[in-house]
């Protein structure tokens, strides 16, 4: 769907418009057993729809995203109980690129670096709350896993500008 931010970089990223699969649970993302992978990829066999990379987590409450890919956009893809088809538009966001298991503390802790780099540019101000990026499946080794966080961004307004300076 696009290009991963490079290990330990801040970037400004443009995400395309895109076609998601998206399942949500009552729990954290980061709680083992909130099944969502599960019904996303169920969703996908039982509709012959390929796996995409990245896929995204919002985290509290916990929603994971599959894309459509090209290939598949053709088909005519209905929401379930269990997993809402849904246009996600165009966004503008800050990622920071990591590398590493997936885990709550490296979530945390790379949030955190972006919130450091909006005290620094005052050019943006966040629109949205933060979510996960994954790259990897889970047999692929923690130490080589890559992730990223995303925090939606938008140009500050010249009002909002003023007040920071």
């Amino acid at each position: 769907m696009y290009e991963k931010t490079p290990v330990g970089e801040i970037k400004v990223l443009e995400l395309p418009a895109r076609l998601a699969l998206e399942a949500k649970s009552g729990k954290s993302y980061f709680d083992a057993d909130n099944g969502l992978f599960r019904k996303l990829f169920r969703f996908i066999s039982s509709n012959d729809v390929s796996m995409t990379t990245p896929v995204e987590a919002d985290i509290k409450p916990g929603k994971m995203r599959f894309f459509v890919g090209e290939k598949d956009m053709n088909k005519n893809l209905q929401s379930s109980s269990s997993v809402r088809v849904t246009n996600m538009p165009a966004r503008k966001v800050v990622s920071i690129g990591i590398r590493g298991g997936y885990s709550e503390k490296s979530f945390i802790s790379n949030q955190s670096k972006l919130m450091e780099w909006f005290a620094k540019n005052n050019k943006y101000e966040q629109d949205g709350p933060a979510y996960g990026v994954y790259w990897n499946g889970p047999f692929v080794p923690g130490f080589l896993k890559r992730s990223e966080v995303h925090i939606p961004i938008r140009t500050r307004k010249k009002e909002n500008l003023e007040k920071t300076k």
